[in-house]
């Protein structure tokens, strides 16, 4: 019995259906001003970029500096104005040792002038050290160092920068500004300025009662300190959540892109085709999307090379099944031009009638053969009542061999019940083919019985004769392309041998699958039976 052989193996579509292809290859997904930085390169910069923005923190301690400053001016008024009424309660002679007392924990100078503007108290007069003022010049490297990072810090945050604090010349009330705005005004007035090593001195003035102006100058370098202290925690911890934070992005940039680069030269491989077989790293430890990908590429690339191997074998059986007709057409041919005898010539006109009408059959086989898989690929599936769609095959195939003699019988299964996902014209065309391939291994008076049910998630179809029916180890031959095993008295020719190849192909390009068996009933004939998935919503 004449069955034949599968079309190529290749990726079937989904149950779905098949899309057409957006003309937008990059899916909205093209980069533009990052598209010349590697993979690792754009990690990198995501991440530091946000450590960035985190040090950005870094340079704003100043705003912590500034309050600190704030806080310390006004507790500097306020103990000025306590040590002006403590200074007022006390007899003048006492009024030295009390300053001295006062100010020398905190190395604060205590001064007062009298109406006129001298100074008529002193704490440290005649004292070595002022205010514990230190000299740049004499301190190691390291508090340069510091200052020139304070200096950076303070340009870029575009800091205030205080006058440099200076004895004057002249030890006079009208040396200091802030002693004759608190004599005008009657009130407390403080004054910020940096000593010769960058650190802060603070100055106070405050009217005594009875007259006179009391100002307090100290030099706050505790301030300096705590905020270089706040700042060097704060660059430990960004240094260290930088450098956590590179090898964490190289880590990620390692496992993201050594699997990309293996599957882009494995791709390369495959597409210059120097390897028959090219083995791409499926990477089944991987769970995430680099696995699937690697998974998804590897399949596709197994896909490919059967794809080519079944090109390859479809273009040397289709050169093959050509040579005979052209053959036979050829000597024919040859002949005629030497015979004279009319009836020879006859015989050998009816031979190139035969050979012309069947490499027609052949080229028209062979094209729908090559044209099932492509068309698959972009056709869009929708659902199809099987019930409906074979009623009407088998409509047209009675009007269309109603002299046959051979009898249709369809169990019809209720409508909505039999409804797969498909493109309509293919699933027609296979079930055609299995339908012309039962007639024809029929004798006049047979009977072909069709029928189609539903079993759980898949609609099962069936096509049985009374024909011989196939041997059982005929039964994957027949599905072969060009395969072609006729019954007895049929002239040679008749069939291309592509019926249920393109069948075949047809029917697993819609997720299903085809089979044959000996009838159920014990009975002589084949049973065919295809099995495809349910319509989904």
């Amino acid at each position: 019995m004449p069955r034949n052989e599968p079309a190529a193996r290749g990726v079937t579509p989904p149950s779905g259906g098949h899309l057409p292809i957006d003309g937008d290859v990059d899916g909205g997904l093209a980069l533009r001003w990052s598209a010349r930085l590697t993979l690792t390169r754009r990690i990198l910069a995501v991440n530091i970029f946000a450590l960035a923005m985190l040090a950005g923190g870094f340079f704003y301690l100043d705003s912590y500096r500034a309050r600190l400053v704030e806080e310390r001016l006004s507790q500097a008024a306020s103990e000025a104005r306590m040590l002006a009424e403590a200074l007022s309660a006390v007899p003048p002679e006492r009024r030295l040792s009390l300053a001295a007392a006062i100010g020398a924990p905190m190395q604060t100078r205590v001064r007062v002038y009298d109406p006129a503007g001298a100074v008529v108290l002193d704490s440290w007069r005649g004292a070595a050290e002022r205010y514990g003022l230190r000299d740049p010049d004499a301190e190691p490297w390291q508090k340069d160092a510091a200052r020139t990072l304070d200096s950076g810090i303070d340009w870029v945050v575009d800091a205030e920068k205080p006058e440099r604090f200076a004895e004057p010349p002249q030890d006079r009330l009208a040396a200091w500004p802030e002693a004759l705005e608190s004599r005008e005004t009657g009130d407390a007035v403080t004054r910020l300025r940096r000593a010769p090593d960058q650190t802060p001195v603070i100055s106070a003035a405050v009217p005594i009662a009875g007259g006179g102006t009391l100002l307090t100058v100290v030099n706050q370098r505790d301030i300096t300190r705590i905020v270089r202290a706040e700042r060097t925690r704060t660059a430990i911890v960004i240094g260290v959540t930088v450098l956590v934070s590179i090898l964490l992005s190289l880590f990620l940039a390692r496992t993201i892109v050594r699997p990309l680069r293996r599957l882009a030269r494995a791709a390369q491989r495959v597409r210059l085709g120097r390897a028959r077989e090219v083995v791409v790293p499926r990477l089944p430890s991987r769970r995430d999307e680099i696995g699937l990908l690697a998974r998804a590429v590897s399949d596709m690339t197994q896909a490919l090379r059967q794809r080519i191997d079944s090109i390859e074998a479809f273009a040397a059986d289709v050169t093959h099944e050509l040579k005979n007709p052209l053959a036979s057409l050829r000597s024919a041919v040859d002949t005629l031009a030497m015979v004279k005898d009319p009836a020879l010539q006859a015989q050998l006109l009816d031979v190139i009638g035969d050979d012309v009408r069947r490499l027609d059959r052949l080229i028209t086989d062979i094209a729908e053969a090559s044209r099932v898989d492509a068309e698959l690929a972009r056709a869009r599936f929708e659902p199809i009542d099987l019930g409906v769609l074979i009623a009407g095959l088998i409509a047209a195939q009675e009007a269309r061999n109603g002299d046959s003699g051979i009898r249709l019988a369809f169990a019809r299964p209720h409508l909505g019940t039999a409804t797969v996902n498909g493109d309509e014209s293919r699933l027609m065309r296979a079930f055609d083919n299995l339908i012309d391939n039962a007639m024809s291994f029929s004798e006049p008076g047979g009977l072909v019985q069709i029928g189609a049910t539903r079993d759980g998630d898949q609609v099962i179809v069936h096509v049985q004769d009374e024909g011989p029916g196939v041997r059982a180890e005929q039964r994957e031959a027949i599905f072969r392309r060009f395969h072609s095993e006729r019954p007895d008295g049929e002239a040679f020719g008749k069939h291309s041998g592509l019926g249920l190849a393109i069948a075949k192909a047809i029917v697993e390009g819609h997720d299903g699958s085809i089979s044959v068996r000996d009838r159920d009933d014990a009975q002589s004939g084949a049973r065919f039976e295809i099995r495809l998935p349910v319509a989904t919503v």
